[in-house]
């Protein structure tokens, strides 16, 4: 056994593990249905459907005013539509050069993005940092963001309404930017950016084409796995450095805009 820590480097610890937040004092067995008295069989009514939030059509106003990313940085800031941004402590939006001819979308940030504001700048950033330089790019000539802004409580994944209803200043980044290629890192970006279901193994390799509405044309689209999943599964790095050599290859087969 080691030494023991004290209250507060205990809590320290939880910090950097992600926990920042109480549950309750016992576990609960969700698995376990608790027990109601017999009653007589009888249907429920259905419950009715969801009517589509106020604030996704707000969402998706707000972010076709926007011009330009400062712009879009500042409508995203301003915006309360998602409830994540109550729990966070600043708003992630992009980091890198808003004429990029590639964008780098992954799924939401974490603890050291959340202090810091900006994406990818914990440990799976340091390790997108060292991807991006093995195929000669760098942050000033890539641009990165998620499909969520705002860091979801102890890192959990983004719901789908989250992703949703942040789906639309996604989409304007992309008509902004207007780039050549746009990489999804993991699966839960390919989901809700590219529309694809599929595990990130089966997708990696080949590409889409991505466009919206007010995309002047569409751009070439890819998935490769999310940095944080290559950390803990150092056997898929081999399959990652393809991945980033077809994407070097596809950057200089297109013409510059």
């Amino acid at each position: 056994m080691g030494a023991s820590l004290s209250p507060s480097e205990i809590l320290q610890w939880y910090l950097d593990a992600g926990v920042d937040e109480a549950i309750g004092e016992a576990p609960v067995d969700r698995f376990r249905a608790p027990k109601t008295p017999a009653t007589p069989s009888r249907k429920r009514p259905p419950e009715p459907a969801a009517a589509p939030p106020a604030f996704l059509q707000s969402a998706c106003d707000l972010a076709a005013t926007a011009e330009t990313l400062d712009d879009l940085g500042a409508v995203i800031e301003a915006f309360d539509g998602c409830a994540l941004k109550k729990t966070a402590t600043k708003t992630v939006f992009a980091d890198g050069n808003p004429a990029a001819r590639i964008v780098f979308i992954g799924e939401a940030p974490g603890a050291e993005e959340d202090r810091r504001g900006l994406p990818f700048v914990g440990p799976s950033g340091k390790l997108l940092d060292r991807m991006l330089a093995s195929i000669g790019l760098d942050r000033g000539n890539v641009l990165i963001s998620n499909t969520v802004y705002w860091r979801p409580p102890g890192n959990r994944q983004p719901t789908p309404l989250e992703a949703a209803v942040c789906l639309p200043f996604v989409e304007r980044l992309m008509e902004i930017v207007d780039p050549d290629i746009v990489v999804a890192l993991g699966g839960a970006a390919a989901k809700s950016v590219l529309a694809l279901s599929k595990s990130v193994g089966s997708l990696r390799g080949r590409w889409f084409s991505y466009a919206t509405p007010r995309m002047p044309r569409p751009a070439q689209a890819t998935v490769l796995y999310h940095p944080s999943y290559l950390l803990g599964s150092p056997a898929q790095k081999r399959n990652a450095w393809a991945d980033l050599r077809s994407v070097r290859r596809k950057l200089d087969s297109l013409p510059e805009n």
